[in-house]
């Protein structure tokens, strides 16, 4: 299982509107490191897909 490094902070944030709860979610998602957003799509290609996936660089087509 891909866990991340330490814990995330949890922080809460109350929109007015929805324009304004989508602009601080797209705020948030410029604001991950690089790094942060790699783990995060390891994390959601294992949940997914399972622990044991071919690496599809080495798969062979017919």
């Amino acid at each position: 299982m891909v866990k991340l490094v330490g814990q995330m902070k949890t922080i809460l944030h109350k929109a007015r509107n929805f324009q304004e709860a989508e602009a601080w979610d797209i705020e948030q998602q410029i604001r991950l490191t690089s790094l942060e957003r790699q783990k995060i799509a390891k994390l959601l290609k294992v949940r997914y897909y399972g622990e044991n996936t071919p690496d599809v660089r080495y798969i062979k087509y017919k």
